[in-house]
């Protein structure tokens, strides 16, 4: 009986160790990542490959990355449709230019607002950057990553980088995902931020 006893705790001490496995991530941005990844309410991986995931597939952070943009609002720019990976379009307008320089070369990007998450609270400020480099179909998803942004009070803000991420298309082909404007290619092979999913 005492036996008995002492297996069933050990089963259940084992089980409570691999459910509190600690977050990977070199950094809290990376951990974040990983943890809603992990999560079935918000992670975009199918069951499958929830199952068995354990990190994402991250560069090394590197400080050169992370740039100082200008931005230059264009608060007349007209509302647009931007194509997705699905028949679903997301309205959107460029909310401004953001300019700055990277390993000596000057760079301009459109950064978009979405009109539907302009009306979802908590995201009234929510900017998105998507943008294309050399990295892409090589260490990188081929079609581009994205950078969550906030309006910032003044005209200058930081852009990292080393949080670009990969749309969620990538892991799930349920999810309908923008289509990165040609505009928007950095002409650098940024090694930071998450790398291509290899599908196990």
């Amino acid at each position: 009986m005492k036996n008995l006893l002492y297996l069933i705790l050990f089963v259940v001490t084992c089980s409570c160790a691999q459910e509190k496995l600690p977050l990977l991530g070199d950094t809290d941005w990376q951990r974040q990542k990983n943890a809603e990844f992990k999560d079935a309410s918000k992670s975009p991986l199918k069951d499958k490959d929830r199952k068995t995931f354990r990190t994402l597939d991250f560069f090394k952070y590197d400080s050169a990355y992370v740039v100082k943009a200008t931005l230059k609002r264009t608060p007349d720019s007209q509302w647009f449709t931007m194509q997705t990976t699905t028949d679903r379009v997301s309205k959107e307008r460029v909310y401004g230019v953001l300019s700055f320089t990277m390993h000596g070369k000057e760079y301009s990007l459109n950064v978009y607002q979405g009109q539907e998450l302009m009306e979802t609270e908590g995201f009234e400020d929510f900017l998105f950057l998507p943008f294309l480099d050399n990295t892409n179909g090589d260490t990188t998803y081929g079609g581009g990553r994205y950078m969550d942004l906030r309006i910032p009070e003044g005209d200058t803000m930081m852009l990292d980088f080393n949080e670009a991420y990969n749309p969620y298309c990538t892991y799930n082909v349920k999810y309908s995902c923008p289509i990165v404007p040609r505009e928007n290619y950095v002409d650098e092979t940024i090694e930071a931020g998450v790398k291509a999913f290899v599908k196990k």
